[in-house]
């Protein structure tokens, strides 16, 4: 664990106070201005046309050779590259989603529903809605919806809530363990909740759309028994991906106190963890490796968060703002001691 980021984890270190945080405002304006400067912020169009044209021809022809292969249990095998690309298409539904790809607000949300309700069956709208109040407070329980106690909880009070049933006590008692059980079924859980939160016919359409031919197209291939299997292992690896991906950017970072004052920069530094590698991590991770450039500039290009980061990481010295940092195995053990220690709290006893 870097020094940097011992400093800013909950148990390790101390978070700045208010008076602190809240010191001169304008911190992030002299960043901002250097990041326009620098051209970190102009579109990069031709670049994100080339990098869907690539993963939609690779998605496609995992599914044409699923097709051509038939029933055999060979098919089978095709799960794997194909969660990897839907979770890539979801990526991209993300950078769509914070207006990084298209001129027009409306082109981006035509293609938010092309790639996340259609292609993914994700529901772009609510995602979205949902990932805004995520920004505008991360970490900050009662305004994050993504620190609201459900099948995780995250702070040592929502543990204390669940002392009336055993079930409820067990589970927060072991969430690190699990952790990756969940994330293979949290692709299901995007998909259903995303369905209960349709509130526009098209995005109805386009999902029941999706689910018909995704469903419809497996059975037809592969019959019931293989594409079922198909379908369990395709999906369980979607939303391990995606966790992989989400989980080490915030969790064990530490939440801001209830009516804080902390300015936008510390808002979003002190809250947020980079995952450490070269292009294969940002390739892997669709940009969100560099997720205190991303939180800082949402509508910034993906391939240019690289370049932000050094740019970032001296201003943060400079003002003096914990800037953190890990591998990403040493993020997930980081999220899964934090995710430990606050599921017993200190006076709870066991089950």
């Amino acid at each position: 664990m870097t020094a940097a980021a011992e400093a800013a984890s909950p148990g390790t270190g101390t978070v700045p106070g208010p008076e602190q945080a809240t010191r001169r405002g304008s911190d992030f304006t002299a960043l901002l201005q250097t990041a326009r400067a620098r051209g970190l912020l102009r579109p990069r169009r031709l670049r994100y046309a080339a990098s869907l044209a690539v993963d939609l021809a690779v998605y496609v022809g995992v599914w044409v050779v699923v097709w051509l292969l038939g029933e055999t249990w060979w098919a089978l095998f095709l799960a794997v590259p194909a969660a990897l690309f839907t979770t890539r298409l979801a990526f991209f539904g993300h950078d769509v989603s914070h207006r990084q790809v298209a001129r027009t607000a409306r082109m981006n949300n035509v293609l938010a529903w092309c790639m996340g309700d259609l292609v993914t069956g994700f529901s772009s709208r609510w995602w979205a809605d949902k990932h805004a109040k995520h920004h505008g407070n991360p970490n900050l329980v009662g305004e994050d919806p993504d620190v609201d106690p459900g099948a995780l909880i995250w702070t040592k009070e929502q543990a204390g809530a669940r002392r009336g049933g055993r079930f409820g006590v067990w589970t927060a008692r072991y969430q690190a363990e699990l952790l990756f059980p969940l994330l293979l079924l949290e692709a299901i859980n995007l998909r259903v909740t995303g369905l209960q939160a349709v509130r526009r016919p098209r995005e109805l359409v386009l999902q029941v759309t999706h689910l018909i031919v995704y469903l419809g197209g497996l059975l037809l291939v592969l019959g019931p028994g293989r594409a079922a299997v198909f379908i369990a292992i395709h999906q369980a690896l979607v939303g391990l991906h995606l966790g992989v991906a989400f989980v080490p950017g915030h969790t064990g970072m530490p939440m801001p106190p209830t009516n804080s004052r902390w300015d936008f920069l510390r808002k979003q530094v002190l809250t947020t963890r980079n995952v450490r590698g070269g292009a294969a991590t940002h390739w892997f991770m669709g940009g969100l490796n560099h997720q205190i450039e991303h939180h800082l500039f949402p509508s910034m290009p993906r391939s240019n968060l690289r370049s932000a980061g050094a740019l970032v990481r001296a201003h943060c010295a400079e003002v003096g703002v914990p800037y953190a940092s890990d591998s990403l195995k040493e993020s997930m053990v980081l999220a899964m001691r934090y995710l430990r220690e606050v599921g017993t709290p200190h006076d709870s006893p066991d089950p």
